[in-house]
């Protein structure tokens, strides 16, 4: 460019002839000519395109090829590799590198272009991605959930262990709660979670568990077209970037509820940042948002899946291919399950009968064994073999107690039967209070189930007290009699010793 710009000076500025020049650079007389006509060099330009003799006859086949590759998953196309060998044996004769750019060309121009989206306030978009996560020191693939304001780009983001209806439900209550309102338009892809059925290109059948989500916030939903994922395309780059900035390294936490603390405040740093092309930060922008969502509802919606079951013989409830306890009393009768992401509540009518952390494992079988101590004073053979009590761990007084009870009871079995009384305990005091109880009772002397259980409770000292009419004014106006013993002497004549 230098010297292209030298010499349109020489000649057209400075008037100096164009032979002189020639005779100076040596160039040839229509590359001088092309450089006073064009201000820059025009670079080179094919008038035709190059035939290409050998590979010429078979474009329209491998067109062919990667046109029907469309109807294909992604994983089972046609490489460059796979063409050249398939018009290779239909008698092609050329190399495979022209048959690479070949293919490589018609991608290319084949690719879909896109239509640049307007984003208002109050819209969101919802989509979830999957992540490693160390949890407790072991290695697990999480599914998070992100629920992103395009207008804003705030975002919200929350690991579970899977996704579901009830992970679902959770992370929009929690996502509504950091946004502070309701989106008035979420879109979504075709998850099963919440579509049942593709009726058309834009008619969907919802499941029950998301038209109730529905319900409760009123909010309109959006489902992309079938593998049109673009059409939410600002929550697909989040998905990639909170892989990328949250989960790059590997976080650890000692359970979900911490990561999900952790990210909860990564989500609220992110407001801080100010993206290209925007006014203002996310911060600033999420009030716009705000301005323009629906209010959230007076009362949280109960994120939970709700089965009515019944207690088995074991008193044992099955919800989600696990068993979870309820005390004995409620066996053979009608159990309400209520699953939530941490947890799971067991109720009878309007009465909670078990609570027990939620198990996302499967066959699992989660006992309480305070359930099963009342059911011990009737099969107090069981005591050696009960399963619930299996990973109880006692303290050695227990062992010493029960030996104890077993010799000071001349009657087979009344001492297995006074310790399974001691046992029930446990159903309102802790082990390690009831030991300290235990190891009282048994420095004394004591073993029975009423002895130990006044351990259980603090010991007042007695202390020699004045009765004061302080604070008590009003009794100053009651008059007592003077008790005269001589009454009690009747009483013994006219009725008899007592």
């Amino acid at each position: 460019m230098k010297q292209w710009t030298e010499i349109r000076v020489k000649v057209l500025r400075d008037g100096i002839s164009k032979r002189k020049i020639l005779r100076q650079t040596g160039m040839h007389w229509r590359t001088l000519e092309k450089i006073l006509q064009y201000e820059e060099p025009p670079g080179y330009q094919m008038k035709e395109e190059r035939l290409k003799p050998k590979l010429g006859p078979f474009l329209k086949r491998i067109e062919a090829i990667l046109e029907s590759d469309k109807e294909l998953p992604k994983k089972q196309r046609h490489t460059a590799k796979r063409i050249y060998e398939r018009i290779k044996e239909e008698g092609y004769q050329g190399g495979y590198t022209v048959v690479r750019e070949a293919v490589r060309q018609r991608r290319q121009l084949s690719r879909e272009v896109f239509m640049p989206l307007v984003h208002r306030a109050g819209e969101a978009q919802a989509d979830f991605g999957y992540a490693l996560a160390r949890i407790s020191g072991e290695l697990h693939k999480v599914a998070f959930l992100v629920m992103v304001l395009p207008y804003s780009d705030a975002f919200f983001v929350m690991a579970f262990e899977r996704e579901c209806t009830e992970t679902n439900w959770e992370g929009h209550v929690r996502a509504f709660e950091f946004f502070g309102g309701v989106p008035h338009r979420i879109s979504y892809d075709n998850s099963k979670v919440m579509v049942s059925k593709i009726i058309g290109p834009r008619q969907r059948e919802l499941t029950y568990g998301f038209l109730q989500l529905q319900s409760h916030y009123l909010f309109e939903s959006h489902f992309c077209r079938v593998n049109r994922a673009n059409e939410k395309g600002v929550a697909e780059g989040v998905v990639k970037y909170s892989r990328l900035n949250f989960f790059v390294p590997v976080p650890e936490a000692g359970n979900l509820g911490e990561l999900n603390a952790w990210l909860w405040e990564r989500c609220r740093e992110e407001l801080g940042r100010r993206l290209r092309g925007k006014g203002a930060t996310k911060a600033q922008l999420l009030v716009e948002d705000q301005a323009a969502f629906l209010p959230l509802p007076p009362t949280a919606f109960d994120a939970c899946r709700k089965q009515s079951t019944a207690a088995s013989s074991l008193s044992l409830v099955r919800f989600d291919n696990n068993d979870y306890s309820v005390p004995v009393r409620y066996a053979h009768h009608p159990i309400v399950v209520k699953g939530y992401v941490d947890r799971v509540e067991l109720c009878h009518k309007a009465e909670k009968v078990a609570v027990h952390r939620r198990s996302w494992s499967k066959e699992g079988v989660f006992f309480n064994y305070r359930h099963y101590l009342p059911l011990l004073e009737k099969k107090p053979g069981s005591l050696d073999h009960a399963l619930p009590l299996a990973d109880l761990d006692l303290p050695e007084c227990f062992e010493v107690l029960r030996r104890r009870l077993e010799s000071n009871y001349e009657q087979e079995g009344e001492g297995t039967r006074e310790y399974i009384r001691v046992l029930r305990l446990l159903e309102n005091h802790s082990v390690a209070k009831l030991g300290e109880a235990i190891e009282k009772a048994l420095r004394i002397g004591a073993s029975s189930r009423d002895a130990i259980s006044l351990f259980l409770f603090p010991q007042q000292p007695w202390q020699h007290t004045t009765f004061r009419l302080d604070g008590r004014e009003h009794l100053r106006y009651v008059k007592v009699a003077q008790v005269d013993i001589s009454v009690y002497g009747q009483l013994l004549s006219e009725g008899g010793a007592v």
